[in-house]
């Protein structure tokens, strides 16, 4: 999983960073992605697409990968996906969280970055940056993020389910499956929402 990663630095460039995202299917909540750039390639835990790993293997592999990276973490609502759509926000997601990590780093690094960004969308930035399709599952880096993104966004999904018990929050997570569509049916939507999605 390191192919990418390593191909980059032989065309020169010094720090490689991973870029993620979870969320853009949910009914409920916001999206969530998050950037990483990684100190080492060595892990005891299993680095992967966040979608292969079980929840308690993604806790343990997020706390490894915190602090074996150099990582940003971007958030944009519910609200914010209603009014630009679910393709958009999750762009704006990506930037951010890019913009978090870049503000941690040296400034002589800031020439030699490229970044690898998971799956096709496009990217308003001032670096270069390679969309791989699947990357979640191609490159360490990408897993990485996909992981903090994951369990980032399950965080705040647990949280919700503490404000708003009645959906199954910690369940689905948002996701639109049989539970949550009948609690909807039967309680309407709630403030975290997406209005915007059919279904809603």
């Amino acid at each position: 999983m390191l192919y990418y990663e390593r191909n980059f630095k032989k065309k020169g460039y010094r720090l490689i960073i991973g870029v993620d995202e979870a969320g853009r299917g949910p009914l409920a909540g916001p999206v969530v992605a998050a950037a990483v750039a990684l100190k080492t390639a060595r892990f005891k835990n299993r680095i992967d697409d966040s979608k292969k790993l079980t929840p308690s293997a993604r806790e343990k592999a997020f706390l490894e990968i915190i602090h074996k990276s150099v990582f940003g973490i971007g958030i944009i609502n519910e609200k914010i996906i209603d009014s630009i759509n679910i393709l958009e926000a999750t762009r704006l997601a990506m930037e951010v969280a890019i913009s978090a990590l870049i503000k941690k780093i040296k400034s002589q690094k800031k020439k030699f970055i490229h970044i690898l960004v998971d799956g096709n969308v496009k990217l308003n930035i001032d670096f270069s940056y390679t969309n791989i399709i699947r990357g979640d599952a191609k490159s360490k880096s990408i897993a990485s993020a996909s992981i903090l993104a994951k369990v980032t966004r399950d965080r705040i999904m647990s949280i919700y389910d503490r404000i708003y018990p009645e959906y199954g929050f910690l369940q689905h997570k948002g996701y639109p499956t049989k539970i949550h569509r009948q609690a909807l049916k039967r309680l309407g939507p709630s403030l975290i929402h997406r209005m915007s999605f059919s279904g809603v």
